[in-house]
C-alpha cells in the first residue's frame, strides 16, 4: 500500500517535470536580478566623497572664499555697459576716419599739383614683391639688353631692386615692418610701367609723409594704404609681400573696401548672350567676364544673371524674377550656374533688355535691393540691332536722367557688328569694351567701376565714410577651393602609401569606414580663435581726381578701314581710387572690455544687413586652416539659438523683432531662453541671457552685449579702502603681490598698453605699469583709444579691471606659495601618491590665474605644471571655468569633472580636470568671485573607482560607466572609451536614459557648416577662370604620374615597401590592428599582387573628388536633468526591462551607471553628438541658397547713395570703338598663303 502510494507519488512528480520540460522553450527565462540597488548606491556615495575631500583639501576653496570677504557685490547695469562700450568704440573708429580723410585730402592735392608731370618708366620704387633686405642677394642685371616687348613696341625696362630694413613688429602680428616708406604692391595683371601706372606711383609716394604722421598721432593704427584704380596698393609700413601661395591673386580694387568706396550701392543684371556663336573661347572669356563681375560686388549690391537664346533664363532657377543680395554664399550660387551654362539657338537682345528692366523696375518699386544704382551687363558676341525702342520705352522717359546704366562686353577677335552693341552703352550711361583674350578680362570689365563713380566725383566735396564687412585680411575665397583640393590630393597619396603597407586589409569596410570618419572628425575642426587668418574691418574714403577737364588722345575711325590717333580735350570726372585702413577684429574686442561683462557674458557687433562682424560662436574657418565658403555673411540669427525646440530655419518672431531694432540702429534690450554649446560644439547649456544694445554712431554697425540672468546681474567690485592709490600709501609694494613666476594674466584683455612700447608678454607689460602706478603724480588717463601727440607717455589703463586685478592678486597671494603642500605632510603625500595630483589652480574673475604644481618629489621638476600655465591662461573664458560657475546652480558644494574627448585614444597620459566656482555673498546678491580646480592622473581614478567596486565591475556580467552631465564617458572598464559620447558605446541604454529622464536631447542647428558634393571635372570652361586652375591641373598630372611611379617602384622592390612603411607607419598604435588578409586571396594570387587584380584597389581608394558647399547641419547634445530628487535615481533593476540602475555622484556632475550585460543588446541603437545634414526637402535644382532666398531677413541700406548728377550727361567718354585693320591684313595673308600652298 505504501509502496503504491510512493509510485503513483514518483509518477506525478515526472509528469510535472516533463511538462515543465516541453514548456521550457516557450518561457523567456530571465537572468536573476544581479545589481545590488544598495550596494551601486555606496558605491557612489563612497566616489563623490573621496572626491570631494580630495578637491576640497587641495583646492583650499574655503580660503580662497574667505580672501573674497572683503569684497563688494554690485549690481549690474547693462544698458550703462552696452553705452560706454560704444561710446568707446566710437571714439576709436573716429580716430581711424581722420586718418584715412588726411590721406584721401593729401592724394588729392597731390594728385593735382603733379598732374603735368611726365611718366618717369625708370623710377625706382620699394615694390613689396622684389624689394630686398640687407644681406639678401641682388639679382644680376640682364645682359644683355632684354627682347623687345612686342605688345608695347619698346624694350623691357629693368630697374634694380631698392633695399629695405625690417623689423618685426607685434602690433603688425610680427610681419617685419619699416616705418620710413611704404610698398607697392602691383597685380600679376598690371605692367607697372605703363605711363599711367608709374606717374601714379611717383605722385603717390608723396603720401609717406602722411602715412607717418598718422601713425604718429594714432599708434594703434593698422596698416594704411592708398589703392589705386590703375590697380596698385601703395601700404605703409612697408612690408614684403607674402610668397607662400601659389599665385598671387590679390588686386586692391577687387576688395570690398575698394568696391564700396568708389561706388553707391548697385543693382546689376547681367544678361549672357545664349546663341550658338557664344562657343569655344568666346564662351570661356564670356564666363570669365561674368565671374570678374561677380568679384566685384558686395553685401550691399543685388545681383542676377540670366541667359538669353530664344528665352530669357536665369542661372539659377529659383533666383527666377528677383535681385538677390551679392553675398559669398549666392555669388557661389551663380558661378556654379554659370559654369555649367551651354550655349543653344539664336539670341534675342529685344527679350532679354526687356526682361531686364522690367526686373530692375519691379525692384525699385517694391523697395527691394540696393535702391541706390542700377546697371545692365550685356555679355555678348554682338547684337543684331540697337533696340531703341525698348531704351526709349524704359530708360530714357526723364531726360536727360538715365536710371539704368548699360555696359556691353563684346567678346570675339573678329567681329564686325560692333556699332549697335557700343551704342546701347554710349547711349546710356555706360562704357563698352572690346574682349579677345582672358588675359584682359579683369582690366576691361573693372572699366565700369569708374563709370558708376562719376555721380561721385561729380559731387567733388562728398566723400562717403565706407566701413566694410569682415573679412580675412588679403586671402581670397579662391583659395578655399585650391587647399580643399590639395588636402583631398594629400588624402590620395596617404591612401596609396598605406595599401602597399597593408595591401587589402585597408579595402575592409570597417577600414573604409574608420579612414572616413577620421578625416570628417578633421572637417569638424572649427576654432572659434584662430591666428591662421587675420580678420579685420576696414574704413575706407574715395580719392577724386579734381581736375574737370584733361587731353585724351585716342583712335578715331576716319572712314571705314582708316584709323587715326587724335589728342583732344574733354570732361572728365575720374576717381583716383580709395584711401584706408585696416581695423582688426582682436583691437575692437579688447575696447570691450570682457571683464565687465563678467563669466559667459559675451558681447558682438552687428551690421546694418544683419551679419555678425564679430561673435564667440563666429567659426570662420574649417579642417584648422581653410576658409569656409561664406564665412563672413553669418546673421546674428543664426548663432543666437533661442531654447524654443523649432525646426531649423523657423527663427522665433521674438527674435527677428530684436534683430529688425538692432539692424535699425535701436536702442533696447530683452531678455531671452537660449541654448549656449560650447567645447568644440560637443557641450549645450540652456540659459536665460539678458541683452542690451545700442548704435555706435557713424557706423553702420549695433553692439550687442549680452549676459546670463542667473549670475550675470551682478558683479564683484573692491571698496574705496581698497584702491591702488590708497594701499600705496600704506606702503604697500604693488609689485609685491605679483611675486613668483606661477601667475599669469588674461592675455587678450586690455589691462594697460602703451602706444610707443611693446613688451615680450602681458605679464611683463602688467608689471611695467604696476611701477608707473607706484609713482607719484599717476593719473588715469580715461579713454581706451589713442591719446594726442602731446601726451609724452601714451599709455592707458581700464582703472576698474586694474584695481579688480590687484585685489584679486593681494588676497590670493598665498595660492601660489603656500608651502602646506610638502614632503612633510602627511596628507598632502597620501593624496598625491593617492590620485596623482599634478596641479592645483585659481582663477579670479579680474582674469587672473595662478597655479601649485605638486611634484612626485622634493626637487623642483622643470616643466611640471608648465603645460598647464601655457593651456589654461584665459580665466572666465575657460571651459572649465564657465562649467564650474553653471554647475554652482546645480549644487554648490560640486566640483565639475572632465577628460579630453576620445582620450582613450591617445597613448599619453590622461589627465582629469576638476573646478569648483567660488561665490561671494552680500546684502542678498551673489556673484563668481573665482573657480578653484585641480588636475589629477585618469589612471588614479580608475584605481579608486576600481578599489571601490572590487571585482563587481571587472566580471563579465557588468558594465560599470561614470559619465558626466553631457553624456561623455569619464571611466569605463575598458579605457580606450574613456571621453567618447556614451550613445556611440551603448546607444540602447543612451537611449534608454533619455526615456527615463536621465539626460534630455538639445538640438544645436549649425548655420556655418560646410558640405562636400561631387565635383565633376568635365567642365574645361571653369579652368579658365583662375590661375589655380592651370596650376591645380598641372599638380594633379604630376601627383598621379608619381603616384603610378611610386605603385611600380614598390611593387617590384619590397625592401623598398619597407623603408615607406617605416616612413609612413602609423606611430600613433592607437587603431586596432587590420585583420589578416583572406586565405582565399593568397590563394588566388599568389603573393598578393596577381595580374588579375593589379588594379582592383583603384577602384576603392581613388577619391571620389568634392567641392565644398555652405550647408546647414545639426547635432544633437545631451545635459542632465536638473531636476532634484528625481525618481529615476530611486529606480532599482528589474531583469531586463530595465538592465540597469543610475545613480548621481554626490558633490560633482557624474553620474554612476551599472549595466547587466546577461541582458540582450540592440547594438543597432548608436546615438551620436556628430554633425548630421539638415534635410530641407528641396526639389533637384533648388540648393541651400534658394532655401534661404525664400525666406530672406530684412535689412538697413546704407546711408550713402550718389547715383546721379546733373552734369554727368557732358561726359562723352564711353569705351573704344573695335579696330579690325590688324585683322584684315591677317585674313589677307592667309588668302594669299593659301592659294600659294
Amino acid at each position: 500500500m505504501a509502496w503504491s502510494r510512493l509510485l503513483a507519488w514518483w509518477r506525478l512528480c515526472l509528469g510535472l517535470l516533463s511538462v515543465l520540460v516541453c514548456l521550457a522553450p516557450c518561457v523567456n527565462l530571465q537572468p536573476s536580478e544581479n545589481i545590488n540597488y544598495n550596494l551601486v548606491h555606496s558605491w557612489a556615495d563612497k566616489l563623490g566623497m573621496e572626491l570631494f575631500h580630495l578637491g576640497d583639501f587641495i583646492t583650499r576653496r574655503k580660503e580662497v572664499q574667505e580672501s573674497f570677504k572683503d569684497a563688494k557685490v554690485v549690481s549690474r547695469n547693462g544698458a550703462s555697459i552696452v553705452d560706454s562700450m560704444a561710446k568707446e568704440i566710437e571714439m576709436m573708429m573716429d580716430l581711424k576716419v581722420s586718418a584715412v580723410r588726411r590721406i584721401m585730402d593729401t592724394a588729392e592735392n597731390t594728385a593735382l599739383s603733379h598732374q603735368n608731370d611726365m611718366a618717369d618708366k625708370m623710377f625706382s620704387y620699394y615694390s613689396a614683391k622684389e624689394m630686398l633686405e640687407p644681406g639678401d642677394p641682388v639679382p644680376p642685371i640682364p645682359t644683355p639688353a632684354p627682347d623687345m616687348d612686342k605688345d608695347i613696341g619698346e624694350p623691357l625696362i629693368y630697374v634694380q631692386p631698392k633695399v629695405v630694413v625690417l623689423e618685426p613688429r607685434p602690433e603688425f602680428h610680427n610681419t617685419p615692418v619699416n616705418f620710413s616708406v611704404s610698398s607697392v604692391h602691383v597685380p600679376v595683371n598690371v605692367f607697372d610701367r605703363a605711363p599711367d601706372v608709374i606717374k601714379a606711383i611717383q605722385w603717390s609716394e608723396n603720401l609717406d609723409q602722411i602715412f607717418r604722421d598718422n601713425y604718429k598721432n594714432d599708434p594703434t593704427l593698422s596698416w594704411q594704404f592708398f589703392g589705386s584704380s590703375t590697380g596698385f596698393m601703395r601700404q605703409f609700413p612697408a612690408s614684403k609681400w607674402r610668397k607662400d601661395v601659389p599665385v598671387d591673386l590679390y588686386d586692391c580694387r577687387l576688395r570690398s573696401w575698394y568696391m564700396e568706396a568708389a561706388t553707391s550701392p548697385k543693382d546689376i543684371v547681367i544678361l549672357m548672350d545664349g546663341s550658338g556663336s557664344m562657343l569655344g573661347q568666346r564662351l570661356d572669356i564670356a564666363k570669365h567676364v561674368v565671374n570678374t563681375i561677380l568679384d566685384t560686388l558686395g553685401t550691399n549690391d543685388f545681383v542676377n544673371i540670366f541667359t538669353f537664346d530664344k528665352e530669357v533664363s536665369p542661372v539659377v532657377p529659383c533666383f527666377e524674377d528677383t535681385l538677390i543680395q551679392a553675398n559669398l554664399g549666392n555669388i557661389r550660387e551663380l558661378k556654379e550656374g554659370i559654369e555649367s551654362f551651354k550655349p543653344k539657338s539664336i539670341a534675342n537682345y529685344t527679350a532679354a533688355l526687356t526682361k531686364a528692366f522690367e526686373l530692375l523696375e519691379e525692384t525699385k518699386l517694391s523697395s527691394r535691393g540696393a535702391q541706390c544704382n542700377q546697371a545692365i551687363m550685356i555679355i555678348g558676341d554682338g547684337a543684331p540691332e540697337n533696340n531703341r525702342e525698348v531704351f526709349e520705352l524704359h530708360n530714357w522717359r526723364d531726360p536727360p536722367y538715365k536710371p539704368v546704366r548699360v555696359f556691353t562686353y563684346l567678346i570675339g577677335k573678329e567681329v564686325a557688328n560692333w556699332d549697335d552693341i557700343r551704342w546701347m552703352a554710349c547711349e546710356n550711361q555706360g562704357y563698352y569694351v572690346h574682349l579677345s583674350d582672358t588675359a584682359e578680362v579683369r582690366e576691361m570689365v573693372l572699366n565700369y567701376i569708374p563709370v558708376m563713380a562719376r555721380p561721385l566725383v561729380l559731387g567733388r566735396h562728398d566723400h562717403p565714410v565706407i566701413w566694410s564687412q569682415v573679412y580675412a585680411d588679403i586671402e581670397d575665397t579662391k583659395l578655399s577651393d585650391y587647399l580643399w583640393d590639395i588636402n583631398q590630393c594629400e588624402y590620395q597619396k596617404a591612401d596609396v602609401l598605406e595599401y602597399w603597407q597593408v595591401h587589402d586589409r585597408m579595402l575592409e569596410p570597417s577600414e573604409m569606414h574608420r579612414r572616413k570618419y577620421r578625416r570628417m572628425k578633421e572637417t569638424w575642426n572649427q576654432p572659434v580663435d584662430s591666428n591662421v587668418y587675420q580678420f579685420m574691418t576696414t574704413v575706407s574714403m574715395p580719392i577724386y581726381d579734381r581736375r574737370e577737364n584733361a587731353n585724351i588722345t585716342e583712335e578715331v575711325l576716319i572712314n571705314e578701314a582708316l584709323w587715326e590717333l587724335q589728342t583732344r580735350e574733354t570732361r572728365i570726372a575720374n576717381i583716383l581710387g580709395v584711401a584706408g585702413t585696416d581695423v582688426p577684429i582682436n583691437e575692437i574686442k579688447k575696447l570691450l572690455s570682457p571683464f565687465t561683462l563678467g563669466v559667459n557674458g559675451y558681447a558682438f557687433i552687428v551690421t546694418n544687413n544683419g551679419y555678425v562682424l564679430f561673435h564667440p560662436d563666429f567659426r570662420p574657418i574649417f579642417q584648422g586652416y581653410i576658409l569656409k565658403p561664406s564665412y563672413n555673411s553669418v546673421d546674428m540669427i543664426e548663432v543666437e539659438l533661442l531654447d524654443d525646440d523649432r525646426s531649423a530655419r523657423d527663427f522665433n518672431p521674438v527674435l527677428m523683432t530684436i534683430r529688425d531694432s538692432i539692424i535699425n540702429q535701436s536702442t533696447g534690450s530683452k531678455w531671452m531662453l537660449v541654448k549656449n554649446h560650447f567645447d568644440e560644439m560637443k557641450r549645450v547649456a540652456r540659459i536665460k541671457r539678458q541683452y542690451y544694445w545700442t548704435a555706435i554712431k557713424k557706423t553702420p554697425f549695433t553692439l550687442v552685449i549680452s549676459y546670463p540672468e542667473q549670475y550675470g546681474v551682478s558683479h564683484m567690485d573692491i571698496r574705496a579702502d581698497q584702491e591702488i592709490h590708497r594701499i600705496s600709501i600704506k606702503g604697500t609694494n604693488l609689485r609685491s603681490v605679483f611675486s613668483g613666476k606661477r601667475w599669469k594674466i588674461h592675455p587678450d584683455w586690455l589691462f594697460c598698453k602703451h602706444s610707443n612700447r611693446t613688451f615680450k608678454t602681458p605679464e611683463i607689460e602688467l608689471l611695467y605699469f604696476l611701477e608707473r602706478m607706484s609713482e607719484p603724480g599717476w593719473r588715469w588717463p580715461g579713454s581706451r583709444s589713442a591719446l594726442p601727440p602731446e601726451h609724452a607717455a601714451a599709455m592707458f589703463c581700464d582703472r576698474q579691471l586694474m584695481q579688480a586685478l590687484v585685489f584679486d592678486a593681494r588676497v590670493t597671494g598665498w595660492f601660489s606659495n603656500n608651502t602646506s603642500f610638502n614632503s612633510k605632510d602627511d596628507k598632502g603625500n597620501e593624496f598625491k601618491q593617492r590620485f596623482g595630483v599634478t596641479v592645483a589652480f585659481l582663477a579670479t574673475h579680474s582674469g587672473l590665474t595662478r597655479w601649485h604644481e605638486f611634484h612626485s618629489n622634493a626637487a623642483e621638476e622643470s616643466g611640471v605644471g608648465e603645460t598647464f600655465s601655457q593651456n589654461n591662461t584665459r580665466a572666465i573664458d575657460e571651459i572649465w571655468y564657465k562649467r564650474a560657475v553653471d554647475q554652482h546652480f546645480v549644487r554648490e558644494e560640486s566640483f565639475v569633472y572632465s577628460v579630453p574627448f576620445d582620450a582613450g585614444e591617445s597613448n599619453s597620459e590622461i589627465l582629469v580636470t576638476a573646478s569648483h566656482a567660488v561665490f561671494h555673498n552680500e546684502g542678498g546678491k551673489t556673484a563668481p568671485a573665482a573657480v578653484v580646480g585641480f588636475q589629477f592622473q585618469h589612471s588614479a581614478l580608475y584605481k579608486l573607482f576600481h578599489n571601490i567596486t572590487g571585482n563587481a565591475c571587472a566580471v563579465d556580467d557588468k558594465d560599470c560607466y561614470i559619465l558626466d552631465n553631457n553624456g561623455y564617458v569619464v571611466i569605463s572598464t575598458r579605457v580606450h572609451e574613456t571621453g567618447r559620447f556614451f550613445g556611440e558605446v551603448n546607444g540602447a541604454i543612451m537611449k534608454r536614459l533619455l526615456e527615463e529622464n536621465v539626460y534630455k536631447q538639445v538640438t544645436v542647428y549649425d548655420y556655418q557648416a560646410v558640405c562636400f558634393e561631387s565635383k565633376n571635372d568635365n567642365n574645361a570652361s571653369s579652368m579658365l577662370l583662375s590661375p589655380l586652375f592651370h596650376l591645380l591641373r598641372v599638380g594633379k598630372w604630376l601627383l598621379h604620374t608619381a603616384l603610378w611611379y611610386i605603385v611600380q617602384l614598390l611593387q617590384w622592390a619590397p625592401g623598398v615597401s619597407s623603408h615607406y612603411a617605416d616612413m609612413y607607419g602609423d606611430s600613433n598604435d592607437t587603431e586596432p590592428p587590420p585583420p589578416e588578409p583572406h586565405p582565399e586571396h593568397h590563394a588566388r594570387n599568389g603573393n598578393g599582387h596577381g595580374k588579375k587584380d593589379d588594379d582592383h584597389w583603384l577602384r576603392y581608394l581613388t577619391l571620389h573628388r568634392t567641392r565644398l558647399k555652405p550647408c546647414d547641419m545639426k547635432r544633437e547634445l545631451y545635459t542632465l536633468f536638473k531636476e532634484k530628487d528625481n525618481v529615476v535615481y530611486n529606480m532599482t533593476a528589474h531583469a531586463c526591462e530595465r538592465p540597469f540602475v543610475v545613480l548621481p555622484i554626490p558633490f560633482s556632475n557624474l553620474i554612476l551607471l551599472v549595466i547587466d550585460q546577461l541582458c540582450p543588446r540592440d547594438g543597432t541603437v548608436v546615438l551620436t553628438v556628430n554633425p548630421q545634414p539638415i534635410d530641407y526637402h528641396l526639389s533637384v535644382n533648388d540648393s541651400l541658397a534658394c532655401y534661404k532666398q525664400a525666406r530672406e531677413f530684412n535689412r538697413q541700406r546704407p546711408h550713402s547713395c550718389i547715383s546721379r548728377h546733373a552734369n554727368e550727361s557732358g561726359i562723352k567718354l564711353c569705351g573704344k570703338a573695335c579696330s579690325v585693320y590688324a585683322n584684315l591684313g591677317l585674313l589677307l595673308l592667309c588668302h594669299i598663303l593659301s592659294r600659294w600652298l
